[in-house]
């Protein structure tokens, strides 16, 4: 080891002056979808000049704009912009409340869990989380429709489905609503304590919540969806090799039409209340549509 690497460099305004991090540093620039080489790279690149300048103590907003130019440098513009950006919401007043919705098997649970990394969110949760919770304190009797899956909650329904209505979509309609209590009552208390969440679930349907209600947050509300049939049932097989069958297969495709409605539903609800639809065909593409989906929102409704 040279004795220059190993002059450590200090961050002035974090807490007992925090030492900086190459690979820290290297996952924030990850996050605007620059690969992990490349990121690393530049980190490197950043903490040997300046050690070679001799700034071994660098406040935070220091730190970014050179980190800025470095990725302008190296990288190109679009990722220096993409990072700028992020770094602008990470420091926002409000909490961040992201809400990723659409039907079973289009890959939210994945996205979710990307964007809340890229985004530093270390709090997740899942609307089938809530159903579950719920299923613990109130019994079947008194509210059958949450013992049911999505596509069946049919099943539980206790009134008569109205002449012509789908059964399948009456029956989500119920769950939905009271699971829906459920996602205000964890979004409130992220809210009240000030931290940023990442929910997702077939169950954030649009219309059900009013984001403006959360007047405390930054609340951007999101609709998943798979457009092509064969590639959104190809999600399933791939679901039960990685899970080992702990989600079969067959079970997703028996009730693989039902899925479909609902996600046809909750698009038409997306629609009607102006809350925007992601594609997704290739995951790394959708989640950086999703990012930047995200930071977009989060920056206007700050303003």
């Amino acid at each position: 080891m040279s004795p220059d690497s190993a002059r450590t460099i200090i961050i002035t305004d974090r807490a007992h002056g925090l030492p900086f991090s190459k690979g820290l540093l290297a996952r924030s620039m990850m996050a605007t979808g620059l690969p992990p080489a490349s990121a690393y790279e530049i980190a490197a690149t950043i903490q040997d000049d300046l050690r070679s300048r001799d700034e071994l103590s660098i406040s935070s907003e220091r730190l970014r704009q050179i980190s800025a130019e470095y990725l302008h440098d190296m990288a190109g513009e679009e990722y220096a912009a993409r990072y700028i950006r992020m770094r602008e919401v990470s420091r926002l007043d409000r909490p961040l409340i992201v809400l990723i919705g659409g039907t079973t098997g289009v890959g939210k649970s994945t996205i979710a869990t990307e964007v809340a990394h890229r985004l530093g969110i270390t709090r997740i949760s899942s609307t089938d989380s809530i159903r579950e919770v719920m299923r613990a304190i109130f019994t079947k009797d008194l509210m059958p429709a949450i013992y049911q899956s999505a596509y069946n909650a049919w099943r539980g329904l206790r009134v008569p489905v109205p002449h012509g209505a789908n059964p399948v979509i009456v029956g989500f309609r119920e769950q939905t609503a009271v699971v829906s209590t459920g996602v205000e009552a964890l979004v409130n208390r992220a809210v009240l304590e000030g931290v940023s969440m990442v929910i997702e679930g077939v169950h954030l349907v649009p219309g059900y919540l009013d984001p403006r209600q959360f007047r405390n947050a930054r609340v951007v509300e999101l609709v998943i969806t798979v457009d092509d049939e064969d590639a959104h049932l190809s999600h399933f097989y791939i679901r039960d090799a990685q899970t080992q069958g702990t989600r079969p297969l067959e079970r997703y495709r028996k009730n693989f039409d039902n899925i479909r409605v609902l996600g046809r539903y909750i698009e038409d609800m997306a629609r009607e209340h102006g809350i925007p639809i992601i594609y997704s065909h290739q995951l790394d593409r959708t989640i950086a549509d999703v990012l930047e989906l995200v930071v977009t929102e989060a920056m206007e409704l700050d303003n």
